[in-house]
């Protein structure tokens, strides 16, 4: 069983389930996150502001897992905020009960940082990414990896993603639809 499950499997019981209408934020850039959340159905971003510009730097589709785990865990202000971008399905595990159950469950431990291992690795990726490829590049990894987001999330927000402007992305989108044909 991987890692996604076996956390699920574990906090489910504990969890609170909240339908979210598009743009709910659950949690704010500036306050203390307090609760870890899975997705069951919909979209979520993680953006932060940046001199008055809305910067989006990760999506997160169904059975992931998503907190501002630095806040979670260092009792610190969240530096992003927490979003859904479209209607969506989650359900919320307090921090209290978080603690408990991994404290009581070395498998859930285990799983939890197995979990915080891949987010680190994907985090890394994108770290070099944005050093290494050019937009295009990133535009190419973004639909191999996940095509779903092109269909869900809003051009502005994948452009943010991806380092560039909506203009930008619509020329590179362009450029790739007249090699396909």
């Amino acid at each position: 069983m991987d890692s996604v499950q076996v956390i699920w499997n574990a906090l489910k019981p504990k969890s609170i389930h909240l339908d979210l209408e598009k743009s709910t934020p659950l949690i704010k850039e500036g306050e203390q996150a307090k609760y870890l959340y899975f997705i069951e159905k919909g979209c979520l971003r993680s953006w932060f502001n940046h001199n008055g510009k809305d910067v989006s730097f990760q999506f997160f589709l169904p059975n992931q897992f998503v907190s501002s785990f630095e806040s979670l865990i260092y009792d610190s202000p969240s530096p992003y905020t927490l979003e859904s971008v479209t209607s969506a399905t989650v359900h919320r595990v307090s921090k209290q009960d978080l603690h408990a159950m991994m404290a009581s469950r070395p498998e859930l431990k285990e799983a939890m940082f197995k979990l915080t291992c891949d987010r680190l690795r994907h985090y890394q990726h994108l770290f070099l990414s944005r050093i290494k490829d050019t937009p295009e590049q990133r535009y190419l990894a973004l639909i191999s990896d996940a095509p779903e987001l092109l269909k869900l999330v809003p051009q502005k927000h994948l452009a943010s993603y991806l380092g560039i402007t909506p203009v930008s992305l619509s020329r590179i989108r362009s450029r790739q639809q007249s090699q396909l044909t």
